[in-house]
């Protein structure tokens, strides 16, 4: 009985590894728009690659309001570089109703998403909640 659950626990591991050891996974606070308003975003494994939803919103004074951006994806498709670094992502930006190529990069307790729709570029540095 304890080999199975040994060999179950390992082959677990073996699958759910990777995803899980990535640095990126938790909960991130965006930067304000230019209202003030800023969002809560979990990120967390999509098959192979790491995705983030709006998971609470909040106004300019920092009370969490009702949004119906609450629940949307709007990171996906991030592929996992090593050291923190991912790309092949595509990011949604609320304010703008854009989809925008991106990458991120995760230095300690921050996170930099980028995003690019030709020439036009836009980023932000997100602060980890948890």
């Amino acid at each position: 009985m304890i080999r199975m659950i040994s060999a179950a626990a390992a082959a677990l591991t073996l699958i759910c590894g990777p995803a899980l050891a990535e640095p990126a996974v938790g909960t991130w606070q965006t930067e304000p728009g230019d209202a003030g308003a800023f969002a809560h975003v979990r990120i967390a494994p999509c098959g192979a690659q790491v995705c983030g939803t709006i998971t609470r919103a909040f106004d300019a004074s920092g009370s969490a309001v009702q949004s119906d951006t609450v629940g949307k994806r709007i990171v996906w498709d991030m592929t996992p570089d090593g050291n923190g670094s991912y790309s092949g992502g595509r990011i949604w930006a609320p304010d703008r109703d854009k989809v925008y190529r991106s990458k991120m990069e995760l230095n300690g307790s921050r996170l930099k998403v980028s995003g690019c729709v030709g020439p036009v570029c836009r980023s932000q540095t997100w602060q980890r909640v948890n």
